[in-house]
């Protein structure tokens, strides 16, 4: 039965649940099918569109019963725009997958059984709520918009519905003022971000200069711009902190990947010093700037990479280690340099569970013990989910 799979096969399959990167799985004639936009419980008509032995990635033709958690996507760009791939299940679903998906890679990458709780934080906001976005440009058709899934061509987007009222303003206003003559290359892009009051920073390289707006949390207040990294759901930074930070105090702590210094300021109230290292000289210029603007003089900064900082530097008498890396998550030695530090405690940002899962196996290995996992939805109607991991040394 197997040799008669074949790209383009049309096959019916249950979806058992959702799995990393937000496929459905189901099962069919030997084969093991990974199902684009499924919600667990459907019954489906798909289509094989890759196949490589035993697994198959698909996408539905027709949902033939609906698992009873289907919903219709309230956007009518869903499917076709790579933004948002959970728009289809209700919100709790989506809260009970994203779980399940942390779950998943913790057993399957790092061999860990996490018995306890993984508490999940939901987003105040469903809709409305992301206040950072990458707009992409075609400057020859001078159409705004995001990418078309699985594709780098554009999907003209009028209206975002995820986005704060804002952004969603200013996306409406530059389909028709964007420069377009200033731009020679065939695409581009936009940064856009809200800070308090509704100020909207952007940034075109090239076209548009990104203007300074703050965002005020938990007695600080940070300073930034549309051209450096921030946290896209400002309902969810001060759970956020609290996850990562709790009543972590001490004498040193690291902050790596420290950005703005979103982090690091509230860790120099609990700590008698703080080292913040980020390798972007922009994030490192506004956070030096955060820093004294809040009143801390304990924290040093380091404009070097995370990798470079950890393998020429001598440190001792550490008491926490928070690290926030990218979605790509960080080197091999990085995390061996991590634990050859021996901090009591770590604190781990993630926003890929997957490379979460990795870097924990190796701290398994290594002494450490999970604390606690919380999981923190800054990315209502999409498979993206914020895991903080708590960890302490044996």
């Amino acid at each position: 039965m197997d040799s008669e799979h074949k790209i383009g096969s049309v096959l019916e399959v249950a979806i058992e649940r959702i799995v990393p990167r937000g496929f459905g799985i189901g099962f069919a004639e030997g084969l093991t099918v990974f199902v684009a936009l499924a919600v667990k419980g459907d019954r489906v008509r798909i289509r094989i569109d890759q196949l490589k032995g035993k697994t198959a990635f698909a996408e539905i033709v027709e949902v033939v019963e609906p698992g009873p958690e289907r919903i219709t996507p309230p956007c009518r760009y869903f499917g076709e725009c790579g933004g948002c791939d959970f728009q289809q299940m209700t919100y709790a679903e989506q809260l009970a997958s994203k779980v399940e998906i942390i779950r998943d890679c913790l057993h399957r990458i790092a061999k860990v059984e996490f018995v306890e709780e993984i508490e999940v934080i939901a987003s105040p906001a469903e809709f409305g709520y992301r206040s950072r976005a990458q707009w992409h440009l075609n400057t020859v058709s001078k159409e705004i918009g995001y990418y078309r899934r699985n594709s780098r061509d554009l999907v003209a987007i009028e209206e975002c519905p995820i986005l704060a009222p804002e952004l969603n303003a200013e996306l409406k206003r530059l389909r028709w003022e964007y420069p377009w003559e200033m731009v020679w290359a065939e695409k581009g892009y936009i940064d856009a971000a809200r800070g308090d009051k509704g100020a909207v920073s952007l940034n075109s390289p090239g076209v548009l200069e990104p203007s300074e707006i703050e965002f005020s949390v938990l007695g600080e207040t940070f300073t930034y711009s549309a051209g450096v990294f921030f946290q896209g759901n400002q309902m969810l930074v001060p759970a956020l902190l609290e996850a990562a930070l709790g009543r972590a105090t001490g004498k040193t702590a690291l902050d790596l990947y420290s950005g703005v210094g979103l982090f690091s300021l509230p860790m120099g109230r609990v700590f008698e010093k703080v080292i913040a290292v980020e390798e972007n000289p922009v994030s490192v210029e506004f956070a030096v700037s955060n820093a004294a603007a809040n009143g801390h003089g304990n924290i040093e900064f380091r404009t070097e990479s995370v990798r470079s900082f950890l393998r020429n530097i001598e440190v001792s008498d550490v008491d926490l280690i928070l690290l926030d890396p990218p979605r790509a998550g960080t080197e091999k030695d990085t995390i061996e340099n991590i634990i050859r530090i021996g901090a009591p405690q770590i604190s781990y940002v993630a926003c890929e569970p997957s490379v979460l899962a990795r870097d924990l196996k190796r701290f398994d290995e290594s002494g450490y013990k999970i604390d606690s996992i919380t999981a923190i939805d800054l990315f209502p109607q999409t498979h993206h989910i914020e895991t903080v991991a708590r960890l302490s040394r044996r």
